[in-house]
């Protein structure tokens, strides 16, 4: 592939971001935003901080399969916001812990089959 296929395809690919804030004051919202979270696991999402989760995807049109999945499982009660960035913009990222700064996850390395 060439190093102009290459910037181009780093375009293409997308990451979501889900950034959520539900409510946990009940026994009944406490299992809703848990089912919330398994959910965001099982499609594959991974947790960046307590109530942000990311997700690699290999396209636009992939991206929107996973966002529809999310808009039908969000709780009646909270707030989420769903992002979607270029690999590109994602590389950008600077994570800092404490004092030392990490560097972006990586793009899995598997083939994804849908």
């Amino acid at each position: 592939m060439s190093s102009h296929q290459l910037a181009a395809e780093s375009y293409r690919i997308m990451w979501l971001f889900v950034f959520f804030d539900l409510p946990v004051i009940s026994d009944r919202q406490r299992k809703r935003a848990t089912r919330f979270r398994k959910d965001l696991l099982d499609d594959g999402f991974s947790m960046m901080q307590f109530s942000v989760y990311i997700r690699h995807c290999a396209s636009k049109e992939n991206a929107t399969v996973h966002v529809n999945r999310i808009r039908k499982r969000i709780p009646p009660e909270g707030h989420v916001s769903i992002v979607a960035i270029t690999d590109k913009q994602f590389g950008n990222i600077l994570n800092v812990r404490g004092a030392a700064k990490e560097e972006s996850p990586s793009a899995p390395a598997q083939l994804e089959m849908f």
